[in-house]
């Protein structure tokens, strides 16, 4: 009898060994995260005391058969608190604040398991110390919602539903489907970042950062309950070139596991960022859990707006020459720059021969080193596209080739994929491009990940359902809606080549889809509201010089807005509806506000900006008339007391900007 209570108290103590909780706590105390070891590894979420996360696993499989989560043994648990000011160039803001508290777990077996507590999200990842080289076979993310809340989600919008390799070779281009959890597609992938609505005004905004040399994370709901889970690209086997014109590296076989580790690394973070509508869009965590920058002197680096020659078919009149992808036409787009302040203009495709892949064939229409000398001349720098395999297959020669003509960057196009090789691919080509003082926008490629924060020379990213949809989409489609609601999803995790600027504008019933000569939804101060609300260091003027010369008030704007802010708020919105934010370059604050297609009456609250007393500003608005016509508006100089709110009507669709000057 005395060997039988023996046993079972020595069982207990094994017991209370194995199973250890954790409490982490945000600095300002509302949000807890309590972590949990023994027979599985998981942590919950609690704010104001209510649970917007119950128990949810991490666990990761390796190629050995070992799990690295369950059964975790903690050999050390420490704890750090951070309150500090980051410098952040190239950003939303000059500098941002870097305030948490963190528990890192030290296991058996040389891995290590992270958390972060900020005020506005909770955050996790794991590390490994081998050096020896392994392969990890799958990682498990789960989250375990307490309700059947209402998300709204990105699916992937190509492949088959259940097939996941057709649906993992996608351009992360889509809208949102807002649905309870348990009404999600069973067999859809989800791409990041996406939203739940846990109710009382509490918003959760879903993402990962720090996605370095590791596929990326997609989410579905498997069993239509209240959880999502974790689903990853698996490693490629074997590539071939294809895709489209050639320019794709298109995956036919994939390996059993997803990822390879050569030595200690850390993984990327798994975030969760908590708040109500507002401060799910002033979230800055995907950026301050982003490894820092490689880059010490970012002086060279030059963020602006770019005359964009593809979204306007190259559609320009009252010029003696044939207009396409030739060395008159790409002059003329140059002298509307210089004549602007514009500080680039982009070669987008065509200039290099199809279908070769070859960056170094360019086609006999274009003086290549003539448009960049008349670039130089001009005070314009010239970027230009290219494919993916085109610009990987020979990526050094490349980038000191055209880096030595005077080329300025590359916008690289249609990776259209986020596993292992080409998450690496992000990296490496931000690093040799930076060896040769490059910039460069991803275009077809997914969510910036913190890439923004690490490589500086990124000054962009599509991942988008920007305007060159409206070039086909139906007019079912409700850009609107989608304008409202990245704000607060996509752009949580970084800026985005959305491609604004349309000067033939439509309403609800008038908009068509139109490749040569395109169209916008909504008002035209909608689209130029978007260069305030929208992030984006490198901005396109999407539309053809010719329609810009018409419009010389609205071009004036576009062209002189600053792309890279000291200062960023905003200032009111709700998901999906409406959003009103202000920037601040030096002592001029822009604010602009955008709506759906319900017209609204806007309050804008300007004290929020500091400034005392009356200034004054200089307002584009929806005109009277912009709900039938939608390129009304109107441009005026007025004098406003900024402790006064001030309101403004929007017409369906519709937007406003303020410019205004701080009094020192």
């Amino acid at each position: 009898m005395k060997r039988l209570l023996l046993l079972f108290a020595l069982c207990g103590l094994c017991a209370a060994h194995a199973q250890q909780s954790y409490t982490l706590s945000s600095p300002d105390g509302r949000l807890q995260a309590h972590v949990r070891t023994g027979g599985s590894l998981t942590y919950d979420i609690v704010r104001d005391g209510r649970t917007l996360l119950e128990p949810s696993p991490i666990a990761l499989t390796l190629s050995d058969g070992r799990e690295l989560g369950p059964s975790a043994r903690v050999l050390k648990a420490s704890r750090t608190s951070v309150d500090t000011t980051v410098p952040s160039p190239l950003y939303r803001s000059a500098e941002v604040r870097d305030r948490y508290n963190s528990l890192t777990l030290r296991m058996k077996g040389g891995w290590s398991v992270e958390f972060r507590a900020y005020d506005d999200g909770i955050a996790y990842r794991f590390a490994t110390t081998a050096r020896q080289p392994f392969e990890i076979t799958g990682e498990q993310v789960v989250f375990r919602f307490p309700g059947d809340f209402p998300a709204t989600v990105p699916y992937v919008a190509v492949g088959s539903d259940g097939d996941f390799e057709s649906q993992f070779r996608n351009s992360f281009e889509n809208t949102y489907t807002t649905a309870p959890l348990s009404a999600l597609n069973r067999q859809r992938l989800a791409f990041l970042p996406l939203a739940v609505d846990a109710g009382d005004g509490v918003k959760i905004c879903i993402t990962e950062t720090d996605l370095r040399d590791y596929p990326g994370l997609y989410l579905i709901n498997r069993t239509g309950g209240s959880s999502l889970e974790g689903v990853f690209a698996p490693y490629p086997k074997r590539v071939v070139q294809g895709g489209y014109n050639n320019l794709q590296m298109v995956v036919e076989e994939r390996e059993p596991f997803i990822a390879r580790v050569d030595g200690p690394r850390t993984f990327p973070w798994r975030v969760a960022i908590i708040g109500d509508d507002t401060a799910i869009a002033s979230s800055d965590l995907s950026w301050l859990l982003a490894e820092p920058s490689h880059i010490d002197d970012t002086s060279w680096i030059r963020p602006g707006k770019v005359a964009w020659d593809w979204w306007n078919a190259w559609n320009i009149a009252g010029v003696g020459f044939r207009a396409g992808i030739n060395t008159e036409t790409y002059k003329y787009y140059i002298d509307f720059a210089a004549d602007n302040g514009i500080e680039y203009v982009i070669l987008d495709e065509g200039w290099a021969v199809n279908l070769q892949a070859d960056l170094m064939q360019v086609v006999p229409g274009i003086d290549l080193p003539g448009i960049v000398e008349y670039g130089r001349q001009k005070g314009v720098g010239i970027i230009l596209w290219a494919g993916y395999w085109a610009f990987d297959r020979d990526l050094e020669r490349v980038c000191k080739h055209y880096s030595e003509m005077g080329v300025k960057g590359f916008k690289v196009d249609f990776m259209d994929r986020d596993d292992q090789p080409m998450t690496d691919f992000n990296h490496r080509a931000a690093a040799t491009a930076a060896k040769y003082g490059l910039v460069l926008d991803l275009h077809g490629s997914h969510k910036p990940a913190g890439l923004n924060r690490t490589w500086p020379n990124v000054l962009n990213f599509e991942g988008v359902h920007g305007l060159e949809q409206m070039k086909w989409s139906a007019p079912h489609v409700d850009q609107m809606r989608y304008d409202v609601t990245i704000p607060f999803i996509r752009q949580a995790a970084g800026p985005m080549d959305y491609t604004q600027g349309a000067m033939l504008n439509a309403t609800r019933e008038n908009y068509r889809p139109c490749d040569s000569e395109p169209m916008s939804q909504g008002t035209r101060c909608h689209q130029l509201a978007l260069y305030v609300v929208l992030d984006s260091p490198l901005n396109m003027l999407c539309d053809s010089p010719t329609n810009y010369l018409k419009e010389p008030e609205c071009t004036k704007f576009i062209a002189g807005i600053p792309t890279v802010w000291d200062r960023t708020l905003i200032l009111d919105g709700r998901m999906g509806e409406y959003i009103v934010t202000a920037r601040r370059s030096g002592d001029t604050w822009y604010v602009g506000g955008i709506t759906d297609w319900t017209p609204r009456d806007i309050t804008v609250d300007l004290a929020k900006l500091g400034i005392d007393g009356t200034v004054d500003a200089t307002i584009f608005r929806d005109g009277v008339n912009a709900d039938r016509k939608a390129s009304d508006y109107v441009r005026e100089n007025v004098r406003i007391d900024t402790t006064a709110p001030l309101e403004i009507h929007l017409a369906p669709g519709g937007g406003f900007t303020i410019e205004l000057e701080a009094q020192r």
